[in-house]
């Protein structure tokens, strides 16, 4: 039978038990490939949901939860302004198949489906390997409530007591596996804690350590990440001890890297405070920023409907100092290997990684209304306490990271240093800024990598106040 040709730029969901959740995955030049999470969001989300005819999105999920991407990624750092009829018509920072992801880093999603969330009906899956009928999908519960009380936890396989598969104790004795699907270091660092290994360095969805032939005990594992116990977390309600494969590839068996020692980021609000202030700025001098998607929507729609002026136009931007110290008792050092760092001719720099902080202006209501790309990063010691020789520099192609008791220090006056709010009217808003948002990289504690802090917005000022640390 002759295959119907698939349109150009058509989404789909692979790996999850029902159409409405998976890995997303877009078809572009006749081949099937992935996206990557970096900079995955709701409004990204909520395109692809729209665009396979779902009402919205009930979860964003990060770090390949359905299973590791099976081919080469399409699409990386999408920005969708929310409005687009597909996510082919979002922007992205390199364009297709342009990327550094790994396959432990698709985007997913869980779509809103009136058929799962409002009756018992099941659906057919139309993705591959899926079964002909999926049931509906079940709430997440305990794992306690699953296990019968406190559940035991081990590591199996590892070269070191420090690593391996992750098993748990299921009814009858029996040891078994525990699914990658959604497993990522929050789920790791609670292993860790649990069997007195410290951190959590790494959490690889991968079948180095064995585990194939095992039971599957576990699915769809989610931590908050502070839990003393595995026990305490939430997980897909899946029968332990079953003969059942991982949602996506056969391979995608969680397991976890410990370690005593870790880097521990700190974000300074209080210079965030003191260095907040309004700049007003022609577009002509942002060009360089342009290119690295650091402004808002309408700057780029400025450009396509005035291709003779739009460099005239003023831009509002909310400028303001970021100082990353590093207080735990290890090197931070970025998520992506030196060799895939990517030069960037405007900055004149290497980037080592995509995603390492997140500017946002909230309204009253939570929603983003101000568009802050700050993602990537040339991470460097700019500040050291005394007796402490910094390490890393940017310049030269030299190694990047932050060193113990050092800082990285991104001026008011660097260029992308801001929050483009243009578009804003005068009024309260809550700036939010993040660093090591997608916790890509182990930390000793992520509560106190972001900082929330009230903002004050008028047409001549801005103030930024009343600053708290929280988690990404």
């Amino acid at each position: 039978m002759k295959k119907s040709k698939i349109k150009e730029s058509t989404v789909r969901l692979v790996g999850g038990r029902v159409p409405s959740e998976g890995n997303v995955e877009i078809h572009h030049m006749g081949k099937w490939g992935a996206v990557c999470d970096d900079e995955w969001d709701d409004v990204d989300a909520g395109v692809v949901c729209r665009q396979l005819g779902f009402d919205g999105v009930r979860r964003v999920l990060h770090s390949s939860a359905y299973g590791p991407a099976r081919r080469r990624f399409w699409m990386d750092n999408v920005l969708c302004e929310g409005k687009e009829a597909e996510l082919a018509d979002c922007r992205t920072a390199e364009g297709w198949g342009s990327s550094d992801c790994g396959h432990a880093e698709s985007a997913g999603v869980v779509c809103l489906d009136p058929d799962l969330d409002g009756d018992e009906r099941p659906q057919a899956h139309q993705g591959e390997g899926a079964a002909a009928a999926a049931p509906r999908r079940k709430p997440k519960t305990r794992i306690k409530d699953a296990a019968g009380g406190r559940l035991h936890v081990r590591l199996a396989g590892g070269r070191t007591k420090e690593e391996g598969r992750v098993e748990v104790r299921v009814k009858g004795g029996a040891w078994a596996g525990v699914c990658g699907d959604g497993w990522g270091l929050l789920e790791a660092a609670v292993v860790c804690r649990e069997l007195g290994l410290g951190y959590a360095s790494a959490a690889p969805q991968t079948d180095f350590f064995g585990g194939n032939a095992t039971l599957v005990g576990l699915s769809g594992v989610a931590c908050n990440g502070t839990e003393p116990s595995l026990s305490l977390c939430l997980h897909d309600a899946l029968g332990a001890g079953r003969h059942e494969f991982c949602p996506g590839r056969r391979d995608n068996i969680a397991a976890v890297m410990c370690t005593h020692r870790i880097a521990d980021l700190v974000f300074d609000y209080e210079e965030l405070s003191r260095s907040a202030h309004l700049e007003d700025r022609q577009l002509f001098f942002l060009q360089c920023a342009m290119e690295e998607n650091c402004l808002a929507s309408s700057a780029y729609k400025l450009r396509e409907e005035d291709p003779s002026n739009w460099h005239l136009e003023t831009r509002r931007l909310l400028r303001f100092t970021a100082r990353i110290i590093n207080a735990g008792n290890e090197d931070f050092r970025p998520f992506i290997p030196k060799h895939l760092w990517e030069w960037h001719a405007c900055h004149m720099h290497y980037h080592s990684m995509e995603v390492f902080a997140t500017f946002d202006v909230l309204d009253g209501r939570g929603v983003r209304v101000a568009e802050g790309h700050k993602a990537s990063f040339c991470l460097e010691d700019n500040q050291c306490l005394n007796g402490v020789e910094p390490v890393f520099a940017c310049a030269n192609f030299g190694d990047q990271g932050i060193t113990v008791n050092c800082s990285d220090i991104y001026r008011h006056n660097i260029d992308c240093q801001w929050v483009d709010i243009s578009d804003l009217e005068p009024g309260m808003y809550t700036l939010r800024v993040a660093v090591n948002p997608e916790y890509k990289v182990g930390e000793m504690s992520f509560e106190n990598n972001a900082a929330r802090c009230s903002l004050l917005y008028t047409e001549s000022f801005a103030r930024v106040y009343n600053c708290h640390h929280e988690r990404p």
